[in-house]
């Protein structure tokens, strides 16, 4: 309705009224003028409250709107204007700043779906090719892909050779190898070849339609969740509004039960736990953290496992050079030459190659052929290259003594790719390749474990043999390989059952479904839109230092909002009681008091925008 569609905009009025008021009574001294805006600011901010106090009431819900609503219109009725305007400012300032927070999450489903297959190249009777919508496709189709489409289903390669980009499914950044027998999923793309495949699996039993299906899932699940306030609402007004009808009841005086009204109104407690969590977010965001919301603070302050996606997040998701040997002389010109191969290539194996050898003369190159699966021969400056793996090198008789046979193994075994540079036979470059860890992450994790996480665990798409490499190097608690997207959710899903509460960490849309079932999804910032939508937490610019300062700041937003309830509610109780049972206990000094504890809360809230991670007491023994 017109009222709460506008919420925001009375707020600002209500604010404005409030200091108008206070303007006139400390420049002026008119008390009329003071109690007329006073009042205006009253009645125009309870209507919001007053309305879900209402919406409540119909659900049998007796929510702190409803106290807050009381207690405002018995401060009106005596005439105590200047606490109902205040009350009614700290309300709604306090929910809209935890509503600002919780505005921007969970909407990239719809931009998900896009990114599905829409069409695919179907074998007709006649034996051509024709483009049909990918819902006509029937499992056992035939279907025909080309270079740099998108594969419509899963199936299987029954004929040709290409070069497949899985990061979608597997997020895995290197392209894989695919022939006959080979298995493809939907949503992949083909960077090279021409295959065709029988379909397997269409439509929503496709691996990405089963993404999209978890991620709705997993987002319904998590949209129930009650927020803290709320809960302990539950009880608390209930108790104060007996407390105060009692109270009517006995002495038959009104005021008194309104005081009480008054005095119990929780306006530090609606307002302490917003400010901590507005403090939290705000100092987050400035240290590159980005947390959406209170619940995601809770969880992540209680979170004892963390489970994480490789490529990407714990390693840099992009090949590149870890080490280079070089074998016999004229080592310059064998890396112009490899370069000038290299660039007749767009294999990301080929650019990381170029990437490490750098700026180099180029020649023009001759009676190229690419072997596929193997490397590649050319022809350059009169000498013959061939750049390729081990068995390239063998088809091509290239000589490899004892040195380099233990070089190779030495760098295979450390989970690089092998490029081999041969020129007219004689080997001369040897290149691991891999995905390099990120820097710091080792120490990063020493500080995770340091605030708590008792389990550090990595799930990837990636062979078991270089997922147990980057465990080993990284002292992970477990490590698996061979994921798919549906793998990592039921692993997750099992670990909630069990009872942990879990981080999940990733950057792809093959992640999003895990992001959204983990009870708390983290997102690298330099991963896809779904990835960021659909997690709790983003490490932005995808630095992954960040995660030991977001954890420690969950931990002490979650204390401070912890201590601001203990002194909202702690203040209310030793007000009643003073008013019940006291006789120095009156308006002026309950308001006094109600209002310093407001201010108490707000500052003790305030002081979260100067936390930081205290890396010195956390440093792991030996490093610097």
């Amino acid at each position: 309705m017109f009222v709460l569609k506008h919420r925001n905009m009375i707020t600002i009025i209500n604010g404005i009224l409030i200091a108008a008021a206070f303007f006139s009574k400390w420049i002026t001294g008119n008390m009329s003028i003071f109690a007329w805006l006073m009042a205006t600011a009253s009645v125009l901010g309870v209507l919001p409250i007053a309305i879900q106090a209402y919406q409540a009431l119909r659900v049998k819900v007796i929510s702190i709107d409803v106290l807050v609503t009381l207690a405002v219109l018995g401060a009106f009725a005596i005439r105590n204007f200047e606490e109902s305007a205040v009350v009614t400012f700290l309300f709604l300032f306090g929910a809209y700043l935890e509503q600002r927070t919780l505005n921007k999450t969970r909407t990239a489903i719809k931009e998900l779906t896009e990114m599905a297959p829409e069409s695919a190249l179907k074998h007709m009777d006649d034996g051509g090719f024709v483009e049909v919508d990918v819902d006509e496709v029937e499992v056992g189709d035939v279907l025909l892909v080309k270079t740099g489409a998108k594969v419509p289903v899963d199936g299987t390669v029954i004929s040709g050779e290409g070069s497949v980009n899985e990061a979608n499914i597997t997020g895995e950044s290197i392209p894989v190898a695919k022939a006959k027998g080979s298995k493809v999923f939907a949503g992949t793309i083909l960077d090279n070849g021409t295959i065709q495949i029988v379909a397997d699996r269409v439509g929503e039993d496709t691996t990405f339609g089963k993404i999209i299906e978890l991620v709705e899932e997993a987002q319904d699940s998590k949209s129930e969740a009650e927020r803290f306030i709320d809960r302990f609402s539950k009880y608390y007004t209930p108790v104060v509004l007996v407390l105060a009808f009692t109270v009517w009841l006995i002495w038959r005086d009104i005021e008194l039960a309104i005081t009480i009204l008054v005095l119990g109104c929780p306006g530090a407690l609606v307002i302490g736990v917003p400010v901590s969590n507005v403090a939290g977010i705000g100092n987050g965001a400035r240290n590159g953290v980005l947390l959406k919301g209170s619940e995601v603070i809770r969880d992540l302050s209680r979170l004892d496992t963390i489970v994480f996606d490789k490529t990407g997040t714990l390693t840099v998701g992009k090949p590149s050079v870890a080490e280079r040997i070089y074998y016999g002389g004229d080592i310059e010109e064998a890396l112009e030459l490899l370069a000038s191969v290299e660039r007749e290539s767009d294999h990301p194996l080929a650019k990381a190659v170029l990437e490490e050898i750098g700026d180099r003369a180029f020649y023009p190159v001759d009676g190229t052929e690419v072997v596929k699966g193997e490397g590649i021969i050319a022809k350059v400056r009169g000498h013959r290259v061939v750049v390729g793996n081990f068995a390239l090198m063998e088809r091509e008789k290239v000589g490899l003594d004892e040195k380099a046979r233990t070089d190779a193994a030495r760098l295979e075994g450390n989970g690089n790719s092998l490029v081999f540079t041969a020129v007219d036979g004689e080997l001369k470059i040897l290149m691991g390749i891999r995905d390099q860890i990120r820097t710091g992450v080792k120490e990063d994790l020493f500080r995770l474990r340091k605030l708590g996480v008792r389990n550090l665990i990595m799930l990837s798409g990636d062979n078991q043999g270089t997922v147990d490499l980057v465990s080993h190097e990284l002292s992970l608690t477990e490590a698996y390989g061979n994921m798919l997207p549906e793998d990592k959710s039921a692993f997750i899903k099992k670990l909630i059952e069990g009872g942990r509460i879990v981080a999940f960490v990733g950057d792809g849309i093959n992640d999003s479904p895990s992001l959204a079932l983990a009870n708390i999804g983290i997102a690298m910032g330099g991963g896809t839109d779904v990835a960021i939508e659909t997690s709790d937490v983003v490490l932005m610019n995808s630095d992954f230092s960040r995660l030991p300062h977001a954890l420690g700041l969950a931990k002490a937003t979650a204390r401070n909002m912890k201590q601001n309830i203990v002194i909202a509610v702690g203040v209310v109780l030793i007000l009643l009681a003073g008013v019940i049972f006291g006789e120095w206990m009156n308006m002026s000094i309950g308001m006094l008091v109600h209002e310093g504890s407001i201010l108490a809360v707000i500052l003790n809230g305030m002081r979260l925008l100067r936390y930081m991670l205290r890396k010195d007491t956390i440093q792991e023994k030996g490093t610097k």
